[in-house]
């Protein structure tokens, strides 16, 4: 019989996560995706790509902040970096915001492509050099889309250069929120599986706690309203839907034809 390999059956050896650093679109889409690997491993840091102030307010205020409470004049990126702490203090983990601004607040021409923002992505893994990096899937949304696609090429990047920090192992968790819209996660995974790395749904070794992941997401008092009425927040807490992450990883040798039969 054949020596048993634990990778490939999606075991994940804890000590893969001493240094976790996860990437959130925005201020509140880590704890929503990723809570319980964060309550789990204190002192993972979380990377929000999309924390930087627009050039500008719109004149008037957005539907989704008007839904949160805000109105004309209001600093929505200062009171949502300090719901971010508060946050992060429940969890144990550490932040760090990155300056993109949010989609909802710039004219197609204005906002910055993948390629731009995989440098500020590569510089924060190279700043904290963690041992594994989950990014989002990167489904429905914009700003989810570019970090998850900014992620991806500093991955391979990194990889290509050869250096210490190729070593790291990546995973994908899965955007609460917009996994169960129509068809938009098996596009992820589909769009993985034909261009590298493959995903590949992975036993990762956390400890779920509903009380502790309810208090930290209401930490986010200003986008609970519009995660209720747009995202059926309340029912995906009592529906106990779960942390789901994908290792990201070439395929085994000899598998690489299974993208062709897609």
């Amino acid at each position: 019989m054949a020596d048993f390999d634990p990778t490939l059956w999606g075991l994940v050896d804890a000590r893969v996560l001493s240094r976790i650093a996860v990437f959130s679109p925005h201020l509140d889409d880590a704890v929503l995706g990723a809570a319980d690997l964060l309550g789990s491993y204190p002192s993972s840091t979380v990377v929000t790509v999309v924390a930087g102030w627009p050039p500008k307010y719109p004149d008037e205020v957005t539907d989704w902040d008007a839904c949160g409470g805000f109105v004309t004049g209001d600093d929505v990126v200062a009171a949502r970096r300090l719901e971010d702490l508060e946050a992060l203090a429940v969890l144990q983990a550490e932040h760090v915001w990155l300056d993109v601004a949010d989609h909802q607040y710039l004219e197609k021409s204005q906002r910055e492509s993948a390629e731009q923002v995989a440098q500020r992505v590569k510089k924060a893994v190279v700043d904290l050099e963690p041992t594994a990096v989950f990014l989002p899937m990167g489904i429905a949304n914009p700003d989810h889309v570019l970090t998850h696609d900014a992620g991806i090429i500093a991955r391979s990047e990194l990889v290509e250069e050869d250096g210490p920090l190729s070593e790291i192992v990546w995973f994908c968790y899965e955007d609460h929120g917009y996994k169960h819209l129509p068809g938009l996660l098996a596009w992820r995974v589909a769009k993985l599986l034909r261009s590298h790395p493959w995903p590949t749904p992975a036993i990762v070794p956390h400890e779920p706690d509903e009380e502790r992941k309810r208090r930290a997401i209401w930490c986010y008092r200003s986008q609970i309203a519009p995660l209720e009425q747009d995202h059926a927040l309340s029912a995906r807490m009592e529906g106990r839907v779960p942390e789901q992450f994908w290792h990201l990883a070439p395929p085994p040798a000899g598998w690489e034809g299974l993208a062709d039969l897609i």
